[in-house]
């Protein structure tokens, strides 16, 4: 399980929205396998495929204290998100030293098909929610900066680009 290379903003890809995973598979394992490796290695809570130049619709989520419970999630889709809001501050490996507060539902009902390839409905709240919310954004071609206001996201974009 090799900790995989991150893919570097503003690389395309980074934009172009993952492709549907159409069956669990033992590559599609494997994937994820390395992915959690990649995670733990940053570390971080959650790692979308497309941050590691893998275009398809996978993402994984451990915002457990103690590591390894490691939600694998295939084609995850957001169903509902609660009214109150929870600030965090996100970043991204695709962007190192850069940083921004985003506000994000507290909570969210997710779809998404898991490791034996049944679909699974999930709750998610607090950081999990985050995260979900974050690795989704990424399979949607989307960074968390795309959640600021256009006149702090240009402030964001010009600071990131003289690191």
């Amino acid at each position: 399980m090799p900790v995989r290379p991150f893919v570097m903003w503003p690389d395309k890809r980074l934009r172009t929205p993952a492709a549907p995973v159409g069956e669990v598979t033992d590559e599609i394992g494997a994937i994820w396998e390395d992915m959690i490796e990649t995670m733990d290695a940053m570390p971080g809570v959650g790692l979308a495929a497309p941050q590691i130049g893998v275009m398809l619709r996978l993402a994984v989520v451990d915002a457990s204290t103690e590591r390894g419970k490691a939600v694998r999630m295939a084609n995850p889709q957001i169903l509902h998100s609660s009214i109150e809001l929870r600030p965090h501050e996100e970043a991204s490996p695709n962007l190192p030293g850069s940083y921004a507060r985003i506000e994000r539902p507290r909570a969210v009902t997710v779809t998404y098909v898991d490791h034996h390839g049944m679909t699974v409905r999930k709750d998610f709240v607090g950081l999990w929610a985050t995260s979900v919310q974050h690795q989704i954004d990424h399979l949607n071609g989307r960074m968390y900066f795309d959640n600021l206001s256009k006149v702090k996201r240009d402030m964001f974009l010009r600071k990131a680009r003289k690191r």
